[in-house]
């Protein structure tokens, strides 16, 4: 069967600012997961991951607001936390649907960590906003007390900052392989993966880290073997020179199209079309055969080549 692995976003499953709750949470993974479902019955073996960010958010914040009586809770065990809720509401959305759809298909998320370097220069320049809001004063007090790194953003306010160092290795990759061997449907590497750093000895530790979800996945896939990298995103869609009078909805690119582009810097938003089209050019560059952009909703469509963006080699 063909393999692929479909990165979603962590926004996808809070579409607005009155559907944050968990109930409104579980409902968009359903919406997002029938499409990813008809892919599986179409013939497809399926790897997920997915973003986390407003979920780390949260997190952070019902521990900031609570560390009058409890402890706070670290970025890496906000990682893994919110690795395990999503990983369930997609599991169990899926299996619903598999059973409404008579697929003999299971569904089983691995809480994955993924080895960062201890060296990589991001480490040293944290640029990653992570968490609430605060004051000039209180988030002076964090920085001093907890060791913080923190910056004021667009005069929205005060917040901490992380590092956000490439992806080195999947640590459960053989465990992933196996279940993907098996027919199952595996949701790993969320948010990026859990980063974590080896010592001398080889013993792993946690890192306050962020690592971009789409350079994660694109590791994913060169490790599974993938035949496709679907990144599914807010648009049906991806844009040259994205916001202008000039902008223009492309079909498909070559590689070397997609790196003159991000060279050009002027098509692609940081924060958001420009790292996806990094992890683009690096699944591709490692010897995947071809990659496709488009939103949840289209992906039966992208699939069957009706619409989305592919990406393929020259």
């Amino acid at each position: 069967m063909p393999r692929a692995v479909i990165a979603i976003g962590g926004n996808s499953l809070v579409t607005d600012k009155d559907h944050q709750t968990d109930q409104d949470q579980y409902l968009a993974a359903g919406e997002t997961n029938h499409h990813i479902a008809e892919m599986v019955g179409s013939g497809w073996d399926v790897a997920i991951s997915h973003g986390n960010g407003p979920q780390v958010g949260f997190m952070l914040r019902r521990s900031e607001l609570s560390s009058h009586e409890l402890h706070e809770v670290p970025l890496d065990l906000c990682g893994a936390n919110t690795q395990g809720s999503i990983g369930y509401m997609l599991q169990q959305n899926l299996i619903n649907d598999f059973r409404r759809m008579g697929l003999a298909k299971q569904v089983a998320t691995v809480v994955t960590q993924v080895e960062v370097s201890a060296d990589d220069p991001a480490m040293l320049k944290p640029s990653k906003p992570i968490g609430t809001f605060f004051d000039e004063e209180e988030a002076k007090v964090r920085r001093d007390r907890d060791g913080w790194d923190v910056l004021e953003d667009a005069g929205r306010g005060w917040r901490r900052v992380v590092a956000s160092p490439q992806p080195v290795r999947i640590v459960e990759i053989e465990a992933i392989r196996t279940l993907i061997d098996a027919g199952v449907v595996v949701v790993a590497v969320g948010g990026g993966g859990i980063p974590v750093v080896a010592d001398d000895n080889g013993d792993l530790s946690g890192v306050a880290a962020v690592i971009d979800k789409d350079l994660a996945s694109a590791v994913l896939a060169r490790e599974i073997d993938a035949d496709l990298l679907l990144i599914a995103t807010a648009v049906e869609k991806v844009a040259l020179r994205f916001g202008t009078q000039e902008q223009v909805w492309v079909d498909r690119m070559t590689l070397s199209e997609v790196k003159q582009y991000l060279a050009e810097g002027i098509h692609f938003a940081e924060g958001s079309m420009a790292p996806k089209m990094r992890a683009v050019v690096q699944f591709l560059e490692a010897g995947g055969m071809q990659a496709l952009i488009t939103n949840p909703e289209n992906i039966g469509k992208a699939v069957a080549g009706e619409t989305g963006t592919w990406i393929v080699h020259d």
